[in-house]
């Protein structure tokens, strides 16, 4: 046995009979060798943190726009965040652990510049809306490594493009991600809220905390361990109705003090106008748009080739390329 077929032999040995196995993985788009120390979710989750989109994450607003300060959560950190949470609620179920990281890794590779500002921008502009998740299963299948994509496992694609609403995804490693996401954001926009003087500790309904408790690692330890136990048996993944009653009560607290607070998003309709005018204005000088590009724009059209461009920028390269576009320069003397 080489090494990965060691590790398939343990999946078969203490993972679950619900369990996705590795060898039974429905495949790729495109049959590639097996490798000697991989499993195929394994490779997925190395091909995901080595693409391009993964580490322009960094640079992309979770909740506060270019906040200032060294601890506010980014679009990679909540990713990350995301991708602990969804391995140990997979450990806690026996299911494919690699698995349920590859789409944790992968969930949010279509997000927009300034979070769900731009995404709703974008929505604005492109015909038929514009969706962060499937915008995110488009960056693993077409845009990433030069055009090819990541051409990853079904499984993970699946993981990644049901994260957020629709159906459930394909197995129960992919149904993790989109619990494993929410925990997280509600949970980290919290402390981050706490840290921006937005809310304060006894700002949040004490119904709630009674329920998941009193500080951050309590509220995550909380709701993790009601997601292992209510899906310990059958073939969905969920929560109990107290504990899910809760964080659904936690939400709506956080979508009135925070989500909505102009204290905090504030600066997003600047944010929103500045998206519309990029579209505009690549929609109308579509020659400057990158090389990678053009070739969408000839395959595709005008407008999906416009929209992977916009939606592939980080905060600060938007913000550059709009104060290049709109904002006049100062008369340089030679």
């Amino acid at each position: 046995m080489n090494i990965r077929e060691r590790t398939e032999e343990l999946e078969r040995q203490t993972l679950s009979p619900r369990a996705c196995l590795s060898e039974n993985s429905k495949g790729r788009a495109a049959p590639i060798p097996d490798d000697p120390m991989r499993t195929c979710f394994q490779r997925d989750v190395d091909r995901v943190v080595h693409s391009k989109a993964f580490r322009r994450l960094k640079h992309k607003t979770q909740v506060f726009l270019q906040p200032e300060g060294d601890h506010y959560r980014t679009r990679m950190t909540h990713t990350l965040e995301v991708s602990r949470i969804a391995r140990t609620m997979a450990r806690g179920l026996r299911l494919n652990e690699d698995l349920a990281e590859a789409a944790a890794l992968g969930h949010d590779l279509g997000h927009t510049p300034f979070g769900h500002a731009g995404e709703r921008a974008l929505s604005r502009m492109v015909s038929g809306g514009f969706r962060h998740y499937e915008q995110s299963l488009r960056a693993v299948d077409r845009l990433e490594n030069d055009g090819a994509g990541l051409n990853l496992c079904q499984e993970v694609r699946s993981g990644i493009l049901c994260h957020t609403k629709g159906p459930a995804a394909d197995t129960l490693e992919g149904q993790l991600v989109r619990f494993a996401d929410k925990i997280a954001y509600i949970n980290h926009d919290i402390d981050d809220a706490l840290r921006g003087g937005v809310i304060y500790p006894t700002d949040i309904p004490v119904a709630i905390s009674q329920v998941l408790g009193y500080t951050h690692g309590e509220r995550i330890a909380t709701l993790v361990q009601d997601v292992v136990d209510a899906s310990a048996d059958g073939d969905t993944i969920r929560q109990s109705d107290q504990v899910g009653g809760a964080m659904a009560d936690l939400e709506d607290f956080m979508f009135k003090a925070v989500y909505t607070n102009p204290l905090a998003k504030g600066e997003e309709g600047k944010a929103e106008h500045m998206i519309c005018l990029l579209f505009e204005y690549y929609n109308k000088h579509t020659d400057e748009l990158p090389p990678e590009y053009q070739e969408i724009l000839m395959a595709e059209g005008t407008e999906r080739a416009v929209t992977d461009y916009i939606a592939g920028m980080t905060d600060t390269y938007a913000v550059e390329t709009f104060g290049r576009l709109f904002v006049p320069m100062g008369w340089m003397v030679k």
